[in-house]
């Protein structure tokens, strides 16, 4: 009974986290390589006054450029990219 009582507390406590959500950096690179680079080349990752110094930024403004090019990626897709570029160019 006790080791019932455990593994449930332990399906509990384990169903009340938050999910971690697998990112493909791989189509990220492919999403920055067709859309991005359109407007800005890399310099602007790696510039030293450059906007972007926290993952939420970095989140927010590949959510902002992707509203302003009108192109509605899916959540999914924001996050490859992001993850993409940082772990290319921001390493948060």
């Amino acid at each position: 009974m006790k080791t019932v009582l455990q593994t449930a507390t332990l399906a509990c406590l384990l169903a009340a986290l938050p999910s971690v959500q697998a990112t493909d950096a791989g189509n990220g690179k492919t999403l920055v390589d067709k859309h991005c680079t359109s407007c800005h080349d890399d310099s602007v990752y790696t510039r030293e006054n450059r906007r972007v110094k926290s993952m939420e930024a970095l989140q927010k403004q590949v959510k902002r450029c992707e509203l302003n090019l009108g192109l509605k990626w899916f959540d999914d897709d924001v996050s490859d990219v992001v993850s993409y570029l940082n772990d290319s160019y921001y390493r948060f």
